[in-house]
């Protein structure tokens, strides 16, 4: 299939939007139950959408599950599926604006991680980078400034175990296709999920049931969105977009939260993304 970089732009920004209103939704919802029971009713749908993407792109089940290294790709599964618990944990306790801040410093974490789990070379211009980016992160949590939020390491949390979630799919596409990690991806974080959330259910409400329809639908749907973007154009050309999350999610907390978006929280999340889209522009150059 040919390049396309300026539709996978659109696809990416259209990706963005979409995760970031899911992320509002898990916000709202995340706040009147409990977190498992959210993501665990949220990965039924999204484990039926990976069987049916992954059938359509291996030809059956059976031919998506086939894998050599079941216990790497299990691991993967359970470690997005727990990163996605954080990250919603950090909507509740920080809201979307600092969470996503934060959180937008994975690409450098990627990076950092990325010769001790795939021993690639990071040269010095992208070790600069990353030492900045981090810089940017000290901004935003203030340490030694003000008084130091403990839930400020949530979303770090989350971050690194999305980093290390990433750096496994690549290690892992070394000898699987890529349907059969999107299938190991959904099932096994379903499975889990369901063995530890269902010991939380709690009765919700008519209207909340809908949003829980509307955060299923958005999640399946930033997915297929995500799918189809690096169908159409390479990864590294349309990454950087990937950072208008932070600014989508931002916009939806402080309109609809009423979240604030703080001096230093403002120029921590440049410094992060400037940082960050270096990065992900020296890798491209590098490959």
């Amino acid at each position: 299939m040919q390049s396309n970089t300026r539709l996978g732009i659109l696809l990416m920004i259209a990706t963005t939007f979409v995760l970031a209103i899911q992320d509002g939704i898990s916000r709202h919802l995340a706040h009147e139950y409990n977190v498992l029971m959210i993501v665990m009713i949220r990965y039924w749908f999204f484990g039926l959408f990976v069987m049916a993407i992954a059938r359509r792109q291996a030809g059956s089940i059976r031919a998506a599950a086939r894998t050599s290294q079941p216990a790497l790709q299990i691991f993967r599964g359970l470690l997005l599926a727990a990163e996605i618990c954080v990250m919603v944990l950090a909507f509740v306790y920080l809201g979307l604006v600092e969470s996503h801040a934060v959180f937008a410093c994975y690409p450098l974490l990627i990076a950092a991680l990325s010769g001790p789990v795939l021993g690639e070379g990071v040269g010095w211009r992208r070790w600069v980078a990353i030492g900045i980016g981090f810089l940017g992160v000290l901004i935003i949590l203030q340490p030694g400034i003000t008084v130091f939020q403990p839930a400020a390491i949530i979303p770090l949390i989350s971050a690194t175990m999305f980093a290390l979630y990433g750096l496994l799919t690549r290690y892992a596409a070394r000898r699987d296709s890529a349907a059969t990690s999107f299938f190991w991806t959904g099932v096994s974080g379903m499975a889990a999920l369901t063995l530890a959330g269902i010991w939380f259910w709690e009765p919700m409400t008519r209207p909340d049931w809908g949003w829980m329809g509307a955060l299923c639908i958005t999640g399946a749907l930033g997915h297929f969105l995500l799918i189809k973007t690096y169908e159409v154009s390479e990864a590294s050309a349309v990454q950087p977009f990937a950072y208008l999350q932070l600014v989508f999610a931002s916009a939806l907390g402080i309109a609809v939260f009423g979240e604030a978006l703080e001096p230093n929280v403002a120029i921590g999340a440049a410094v992060v993304v400037a940082a960050g889209i270096f990065t992900l522009t020296r890798t491209r150059r590098a490959t």
